[in-house]
């Protein structure tokens, strides 16, 4: 565990609601709280989750230390018995939900929180901001992997994000197929490969082009990339090759009508006798502009603004609700919203994928009031079980966090997503691949 707290990245009303709670004797109630996402944004055709493990690890960082209750304190947002009750906060419930690199449909428990109204109602803005931003990026990042097939795409986009997002989005995009970040902190503290050889202001800053070129050949190899856009390409390409000789590794275009440029620079380095350079393509890319690109003869991708905002949809939209608590008699109830076009399904949920010869066909969801576990249903014997424990008594599943984790939810996910049927891998908006199916579990 880190010394820094996160129990702050709360919203107040959390607090406040705590306070009542404690007040009126219903902070001790088990509960059972669900996040979800009611629809897929931007039309979508799945989601993908990401983000768990960063979330496992917040939770057991959320401890109110004197920092802490020293603000609340001070600014005098909560009573003297709750900050009482919070400097001995511990999560000690339990969580499950689906796996990371897992894909989701609307309604598909991504998360289900157990334990007391008062330890579990806390965690909602912690889970929602991890869970939305990640899963926004992955998301994105899939389908972007989708588009590019089998050419390897890195993710480059730290410059467009905040600096914690940055590398949480790098994070984000390695799980869903990325093969590489330009990140150094998210190569650190996750174990993605980096990679980046030079910008424009390298060759800026020499005299001459060629200048450039071979002080970066004389430093990196002949093995290394070479941007030949910053002046004329042409000319940059017929330099790259002079300095570098036909092993040059590869040259980027940053620049210019990509499909054009690159299949003129596949015809020069040709032409010159090196067939095996790599051509790698940057600038402004997207899903749409990584398909558009699939006949030309580019051999890699460079995605940074798109990636990292999820491709114009930068948050998932899920909502973590109270869909089920114990009565005063001990008994349980679903509960659940009825707000127009805000409505919420009340009752501890199971899920399940549906499968025909290995194609996704539905999402199967049983409902039961409280916390009894909820087997496949027979008629659906075949169907995969989506959830898995992520956190028993208080304690997260070593599985899930740090590389190791990070690795497992990477491998996941290229499972999973070989489930989509073929509608599922269009790019146009649409919606969801496959329907989700509710029904009720046998008391």
């Amino acid at each position: 565990m880190s010394t820094r707290s996160t129990a702050l990245h709360t919203d107040r009303y959390e607090l406040t609601m705590l306070e009542a709670a404690l007040r009126d004797g219903t902070a001790h109630r088990r509960c059972v709280f669900e996040l979800f996402g009611r629809r897929l944004h931007g039309g979508r055709r799945f989601g993908v989750v990401a983000g768990t493990g960063r979330l496992l690890s917040l939770i057991a960082d959320f401890r109110f230390g004197d920092d802490e209750l020293k603000y609340l304190r001070d600014d005098r947002v909560v009573d003297a018995a709750t900050l009482d009750f919070l400097a001995g906060y511990r999560f000690s419930g339990s969580i499950t939900g689906y796996r990371e690199g897992e894909l989701y449909f609307p309604g598909s428990p991504v998360l289900t929180v157990e334990g007391t109204f008062a330890e579990a109602v806390v965690l909602e803005t912690l889970a929602l901001s991890v869970l939305n931003h990640d899963s926004a990026v992955a998301t994105a990042a899939a389908r972007m992997c989708i588009a590019a097939g089998e050419r390897p795409v890195a993710e480059m986009g730290s410059r467009r994000a905040g600096e914690e997002s940055a590398v949480a989005a790098a994070r984000a995009a390695y799980i869903t197929g990325f093969g590489a970040t330009s990140n150094l902190e998210a190569g650190r503290r996750w174990g993605i490969p980096t990679m980046g050889t030079a910008a424009h202001a390298w060759t800026l800053l020499h005299d001459t082009e060629e200048d450039a070129f071979r002080s970066q050949v004389e430093a990196l190899g002949t093995g290394t990339t070479l941007l030949v856009d910053t002046y004329d390409t042409r000319r940059g390409v017929e330099l790259a090759i002079r300095v570098a000789g036909t092993d040059l590794g590869g040259v980027r275009i940053d620049s210019g009508d990509l499909t054009t440029v690159a299949a003129e620079v596949r015809a020069q380095l040709d032409e010159l006798g090196a067939a095996a350079t790599k051509i790698t393509v940057t600038s402004d890319l997207d899903e749409y502009a990584i398909a558009a690109l699939a006949a030309s003869p580019v051999d890699s991708y460079g995605v940074g603004t798109s990636v990292v905002t999820g491709s114009g949809t930068p948050t998932a939209g899920m909502v973590y609700k109270l869909v089920a608590r114990q009565a005063a008699d001990g008994s349980w109830v679903g509960v659940a919203k009825a707000s127009i076009d805000k409505a919420s399904k009340g009752g501890r949920k199971a899920a399940f994928r549906t499968l025909e010869h290995g194609r996704a066909t539905s999402e199967l969801i049983t409902v039961s009031d409280g916390f009894e576990q909820v087997d496949t249903p027979e008629e659906h014997a075949n169907a995969r079980p989506l959830q898995v424990p992520l956190v028993s008594g208080g304690e997260a599943d070593a599985a899930y966090l740090g590389h190791a984790g990070v690795e497992a939810a990477r491998e996941h996910h290229a499972r999973v997503r070989g489930e989509l049927p073929v509608r599922g891998l269009a790019l146009s908006r649409s919606d969801p691949a496959i329907p989700t199916v509710y029904v009720d579990a046998e008391r």
